[in-house]
């Protein structure tokens, strides 16, 4: 759950002023840098507005942002702090949209050159991308902060009721999920089955329909108690993988 750290961050993206510093230009939507300031703190955070999303055919038509938000708030609950603070700000500069801590990075350093030792690190972000039906998991949406942190990033396309995985990480396809995992993921669902916060949150930013499609990998992700293999009856990688 959040930490006392996490919750300031959170307060602070949820109240400060926002001012925009540029646009990342490599991405399908509008995605803004911009400065956050609050009682006397600045820091940066990445903003995405709703009116800059891109009509999708398979996802509903300006949710990527809440999907952005709902992301987080399993993360958390998880325990497992892989998705940056992130929240739905109503009123930001181009209005309604999610408004993340930007993470500090190089961005050459990614899945496809990871050191060894990071590598191994990768289990909880390929089950969080199994429960969260992440439809794009590129290399470069692993982010390794300067001191030491793993971070993962750009969660629009998750949550679908639809198997929609596509992934560049399958490398651990087959091999068990721990048992402390497991106990992660067995926690969440409790939780997520219970008149609970993060039931009501999630019902905030996803439908219904979503929600119960999240329960049901839960429980079925449980019952596999291995990694799966990649379908052989749709496309299992995105593109550009990078």
């Amino acid at each position: 759950m959040s930490n006392p750290e996490t919750d300031s961050i959170l307060t602070a993206l949820v109240n400060g002023d926002l001012s925009l510093e540029g646009e990342f230009i490599h991405g399908y939507n509008y995605t803004f840098l911009t400065q956050v300031a609050y009682q006397g703190v600045t820091f940066r955070a990445v903003y995405k507005p709703q009116q800059g999303e891109q009509p999708l055919w398979d996802f509903p038509e300006g949710t990527l942002a809440h999907r952005e938000t709902a992301a987080f708030l399993v993360s958390e609950v998880l325990g497992w702090q892989l998705v940056p603070p992130t929240v739905f700000r109503a009123d930001g500069p181009f209005g309604p949209g999610s408004l993340q801590l930007f993470i500090a990075h190089n961005p050459e350093y990614h899945y496809f050159n990871l050191r060894a030792a990071d590598f191994q690190r990768l289990p909880p972000a390929v089950l969080f991308d199994l429960l969260v039906n992440n439809a794009d998991r590129k290399g470069s949406h692993l982010v390794f902060a300067p001191e030491g942190g793993l971070w993962l990033i750009d969660h629009g396309l998750c949550f679908h009721v639809q198997e929609k995985l596509r992934t560049v990480i399958w490398d651990f396809a087959g091999q068990p999920i721990t048992p402390h995992l497991q106990e992660d993921l067995r926690k969440f669902k409790a939780v997520l089955d219970s008149p609970s916060e993060l039931a009501a949150a999630l019902g905030e930013h996803l439908a219904p329909e979503e929600v119960a499609a999240l329960a049901a990998r839960a429980e079925r992700l449980l019952e596999l108690q291995t990694f799966p293999y990649p379908p052989e009856d749709r496309r299992a990688y995105p593109f550009p993988p990078l």
